[in-house]
């Protein structure tokens, strides 16, 4: 059996080496020496990867420094600072490298190189139009242009993010080859568990606006209202950052995982420091909540890359003393957090369902969302389990409500988004918000501006998705302290019974069919829907689906009361579903029952059943 074999705990493989502070072994042992000639060792591959990452660094320097769009200009002095932000992660790659940690190395290179689809398309922005692009520390314009052309600091710009993707093609070799040394995962990694919060974080950040601006030939938008390319690059970066995060999270190597947390924060910072720096020091342009929120969970990311990853980098052994495990988060903690966002997440439901989702631009009637009551509703759903998530007899299964629960935000905001989007499309502008006297359209005629019910709703949203990713996170660590002598919750080590297995598939099939079709009628009503008229409401009616059946998807793996939860939950969604008819229905003229709203109580009952067949199966089997 080689080296790269082996199983933890298996002395008579090879003798283990000391470890440093960072989860790799000191240079100079077997394992940590980049140059070992252990099978499997990717020495030039990680040589060429570092020295790709170092290319790619410089060729981004030189781009900051010259001009992005011809005949343009900054609109500050950020050289300095942009060279900082693309040199400062080849440095520490480079010293990973020479101080002998391959997984650490790695890491880093993954980091960076699964964020640079994004940035290289946020850059792409200024060769397609240059006058669209939202970045003043490459260029501002002081005048009205009409697509301006590339200048030479574009081309560098792109062949940096060309060799950082590169880079990853090489590096990936030894990460996969550090996992396999590493062994299994440890459990107990709990400040890890801290990492993909702060990746949703980011990723919320990514979808804001960068900056405030007041001025005319600049106009802050988030990414759906940006241009098509800066729209892409943002929604890359918003899902590759806590897909990065969490990869990172998973990886047996305490070098590969602290590496991507560094890579990925590193990346984030090249980001969002730029609008940032940019809202302080430039006239009529204000730092806005989304850079502020990328750089600090890229800076956040940062501070993760130095902290405890296992119990072995202590000097413990996992199975002994854990004593030091004490000052991590504990399931304290994270049911604290999981029930403080779910209730901060239906606060702002609420808002957003009680205050005006659209103002007028003039002396027009305003007119109201019928969705708002449906938001209503599932500010109420969430709310509810999230209060007995404090309750620790109740918890673990109050957790597992919501985590399906937030769906239903998600369901009922996508519709008061798309009612606020459809009649904002073309709204007037007031020339005096920038500062400026131009001949623009007056605010007097007609037209619409998204009202403070939008901001709420879009809040809610992102506060939804943080809740149900630390009530994932939470069911870890449950399942991490939890013990046999601490059972008396239901969460013993069994799995639900296996007779759930038949209703839980007609739930499924009951759930697309129900999310498919209108809940009902009216005339001059059209229902968004997922087979046809597509549109802006029916991403939440997708994302609501893909929650239900995911939960169907892990019943059959999960414990008995887990399992109750999720069932439970799904019904909840489902039930939610079901009441657009009163809640919504009830505002157009004419409004009848269509074919959706019977098979959404249909999925709902047959998932209530599932949960109680989950439980009393268990029951029987004990």
């Amino acid at each position: 059996m080689t080296s790269r074999s082996r199983h933890p705990g298996d002395e008579s493989a090879v003798t283990s080496a000391p470890a440093d502070s960072t989860g790799q072994a000191v240079p100079g042992t077997a394992s940590a020496e980049p140059f070992r000639s252990e099978p499997g060792a990717r020495p030039r591959a990680l040589l060429l990867s570092a020295g790709l990452v170092s290319a790619g660094a410089v060729a981004l320097a030189v781009g900051a420094l010259l001009p992005a769009v011809r005949g343009g200009s900054p609109g500050f002095a950020a050289g300095p600072l942009l060279v900082v932000l693309a040199l400062a992660p080849a440095v520490a790659v480079v010293y990973a490298l020479v101080t002998g940690r391959p997984g650490l190395t790695a890491g880093l290179v993954l980091g960076l190189t699964a964020l640079a689809p994004g940035r290289l398309l946020l850059d792409l922005q200024l060769l397609a139009d240059g006058s669209l692009a939202a970045r003043p520390e490459l260029f501002l314009a002081d005048r009205l242009l009409a697509l301006p052309p590339a200048g030479p600091g574009l081309w560098p710009l792109v062949g940096g993010h060309l060799l950082t993707l590169a880079a990853g093609a090489f590096a990936a070799g030894t990460a996969r080859d550090e996992a396999e040394l590493a062994g299994e995962l440890d459990g107990r990694r709990r400040w890890r568990l801290l990492g993909p919060v702060l990746g949703v974080v980011g990723g919320i950040g990514l979808l804001l606006a960068p900056l405030g601006s007041g001025n005319a030939y600049l106009l802050a938008k988030n990414a759906f209202e940006g241009p098509t390319v800066a729209m892409a690059g943002y929604l890359l970066l918003a899902a590759l950052l806590p897909l990065t995060v969490l990869v990172a999270v998973s990886s047996p190597s305490a070098g590969v995982g602290k590496g991507g947390f560094a890579g990925a924060g590193l990346a984030a910072l090249a980001v969002g420091v730029p609008p940032v720096a940019a809202g302080l020091v430039v006239d009529r342009l204000s730092v806005a909540p989304g850079s502020v929120l990328v750089t600090v969970a890229g800076l956040a990311l940062l501070g993760l890359a130095f902290t405890r990853f296992d119990v072995e980098e202590a000097g413990e052994a996992a199975t002994g003393d854990l004593a030091g495990e004490a000052r991590l988060p504990g399931l304290f903690w994270w049911r604290l957090a999981t029930g403080g966002l779910a209730l901060l997440a239906a606060a702002a439901a609420v808002a957003g369902a009680l205050t005006p989702v659209l103002k007028a631009n003039g002396p027009t009637p305003v007119p109201e969302t019928p969705a708002r009551w449906l938001l209503l509703g599932a500010a109420v759903a969430l709310a509810v389990p999230a209060l007995f998530v404090f309750v620790p007899r109740l918890s673990p299964f109050a957790r597992g409500v919501v985590a399906a629960t937030w769906a239903g935000v998600v369901l009922a905001g996508a519709g008061v988004l798309s009612a606020a989007l459809s009649v904002t499309e073309d709204k007037a502008v007031d020339p005096a918000l920038f500062g400026v006297d131009l001949p623009l359209p007056s605010p007097d005629k007609v037209g619409y501006s998204a009202g403070p019910g939008v901001t709420w709703t879009f809040v809610a949203l992102a506060l939804a998705a943080v809740a149900a990713l630390a009530a994932v996170i939470t069911g870890v660590v449950e399942r991490d302290v939890t013990d046999d002598a601490a059972m008396d919750t239901g969460l013993d080590g069994s799995r639900a019974n296996g007779t759930v297995l038949s209703p839980v598939v007609a739930a499924a099939v009951l759930a697309i069919a129900a999310f498919g079709t209108p809940v009902f009628i009216a005339p001059g009503y059209t229902a968004p829907g997922l087979w046809s008229d597509f549109g802006a409401a029916s991403w939440g009616l997708l994302g609501a689906l893909a929650v239900v059946l995911g939960l169907y998807a892990l019943v059959v793996r999960s414990r008995p009361i887990a399992a109750a939860a999720a069932l439970a939950g799904a019904a909840l969604v489902l039930g939610l579903r079901a009441a657009e008819l009163p809640l919504v229905g009830s505002e157009y003229e004419g409004a009848s029952a269509g074919i959706g709203f019977w098979l959404a109580l249909g999925a709902a009952v047959v998932s209530l059943v599932a949960g109680v067949m989950a439980v009393a199966g268990s029951r029987r089997s004990g």
